[in-house]
């Protein structure tokens, strides 16, 4: 079982900068770890990767140069670091484990379990 809590999400101007974390337990710390975002009104679509030890990730291309993932095992805890950010990264921000340990994977039907999420407004 893996569960996950995401933190720091808040409101921001834009230009700003945010860093989330998602704090994980169980088998988490084995697996790859990716961040998902919904928009209201828009289907939840995926951020970031980061697979288990850290050494490679991958990123939408809409947060591609702003957004970088990282991980700390010691802490049991997956990082977010979100600069420049714009009106349209306001969502709703999920971190989440997925069905197959290894893969860092792009679809949401790709990951099992989800931590509750964090709101980031962005205001312009």
């Amino acid at each position: 079982q893996v569960q996950l809590v995401e933190s720091g999400g808040g409101l921001v101007q834009a230009g700003g900068s945010l860093r989330l974390s998602c704090a994980a337990s169980g088998r988490a710390f084995r697996i790859a770890i990716g961040w998902f975002r919904q928009a209201p009104g828009k289907e939840r679509e995926f951020v970031a990767a980061i697979t288990s030890n850290g050494v490679s990730t991958r990123y939408a291309d809409s947060v591609k140069g702003r957004f970088t993932i990282s991980r700390d095992n010691a802490k049991s805890t997956v990082y977010l670091q979100m600069n420049s950010l714009e009106p349209e990264d306001t969502a709703v921000y999920y971190c989440a484990a997925p069905k197959a340990p290894l893969v860092m994977g792009i679809r949401p039907d790709e990951y099992a379990y989800w931590g509750q999420g964090t709101q980031v407004t962005v205001s312009s």
